[in-house]
């Protein structure tokens, strides 16, 4: 394996990012590592003192006692008790929390229990939901009354078990996710998957991913970006939770050990890493990297039909690639003599004509020494 020097992890790759809370922490995260990064919002969060569905629930939990809260995050958890603030509802929120046991489904969710007065009852220690929720039922809760503080997606499994076990179920529904107020981005990142243009699409939340597929749907894109997202574009998600939509449209995804932002960014790095072609041609270290190749350490930008050509010839290094193939791997196609101009482009871009062989009247391929 030749390691190109000088060049961060990620420098030649393009990365589509569709969140909408953690948007700019992520991208910082990638471009710090080299990437280049595309946003394009698949959600938006409605504001929490807007929101009269979390108002409604709020005011439900404050209507008669409540036995346990479940506070699955943070910064949920302090968004709730804000907004209750501003309803004139703080004071009375925090008593009725203060009378009820308490579970955080991790640190930050506990952190933001003591922040407010309080004091958690229990926290799994693998900070997973479904801990928390064996935890409850091996408690009983038949006959009790249990609030779940939602972190922008529904738990309808965790909901379901509790209330086929007797339990009666206030789900507060903090940070409500819904579609975009401008679909454009999200259109444009569709259509760069598509063209080529995006090497890697993490998702951080079930939502988002959903919403992608959904307005790719919609648009009659779908089909192509399963495609993509299935063979091309390694497609990462922060947790199995935000996989689901995903893996049942049959799309696999890279996850980190740990749901953290800053794992996600790693795990896409090494993933997108492990994916890159990296070759000896012509006397020299050629490495594809995404939307660039990199040439004895050099990075080399490269246009989208002459690197969608670099790619095909990169697939099965070596071998004669008929023009024909190499035409229907252009972006929207093309004609066989669009293959002759990008390979003169490519030619160019790499800064050496010996990289890319021409044999004649069978095709092209890259001068790989066996």
């Amino acid at each position: 394996m030749i390691e190109a020097s000088g060049t961060l992890p990620l420098t030649g790759f393009a990365v589509g990012i569709t969140a909408a809370r953690r948007a700019d922490e992520l991208g910082a995260l990638l471009v710090r590592k080299g990437a280049t990064v595309r946003y394009g919002p698949a959600i938006r969060i409605v504001p929490l003192a807007d929101d009269t569905e979390l108002r409604a629930a709020t005011e439900r939990l404050l209507a008669e006692p409540v036995d346990v809260v479940v506070a699955t995050t943070g910064i949920g958890f302090r968004g709730w008790v804000e907004a209750a603030e501003g309803w004139g509802l703080g004071e009375e929120l925090v008593d009725r929390l203060g009378t009820a046991a308490l579970l955080a489904r991790g640190p930050k969710a506990r952190g933001a229990i003591r922040a407010a007065g309080l004091s958690e009852s229990y926290a799994p220690a693998s900070e997973s939901s479904a801990e928390l929720l064996q935890h409850l039922l091996e408690s009983g809760v038949a006959g009790r009354r249990i609030a779940v503080q939602l972190h922008g997606e529904p738990l309808p499994y965790f909901a379901e078990a509790l209330r086929e076990a007797g339990a009666e179920v206030i789900q507060v529904p903090v940070y409500r996710w819904v579609g975009p107020a401008d679909p454009g981005p999200l259109d444009r990142l569709i259509d760069a998957v598509l063209d080529g243009a995006v090497d890697a699409l993490p998702f951080t939340s079930a939502p988002a991913a959903a919403s992608t597929l959904a307005v790719a749907r919609r648009t009659g894109r779908l089909a192509g970006l399963v495609d993509a997202l299935t063979h091309r574009v390694l497609v990462a998600c922060v947790g199995p939770v935000t996989a689901a939509p995903l893996a049942a449209a049959g799309i696999p995804a890279v996850q980190p050990e740990r749901a953290r932002i800053g794992a996600l960014a790693r795990v896409v790095a090494q993933a997108l890493a492990e994916r890159s072609p990296k070759l000896r041609a012509a006397g020299r270290c050629l490495e594809l990297r995404g939307q660039a190749a990199i040439v004895d350490g050099q990075l080399c930008e490269v246009a989208p039909a002459p690197m969608a050509v670099l790619r095909a010839l990169a697939r099965e290094p070596g071998r004669v690639v008929s023009r024909r193939e190499l035409a229907s791997a252009l972006p929207g196609g093309g004609a066989e003599h669009a293959v002759e101009t990008a390979i003169g482009r490519l030619r160019t871009s790499l800064g050496e004509g010996r990289l890319v062989q021409t044999v004649v009247k069978r095709g092209y391929r890259l001068a790989v020494e066996r």
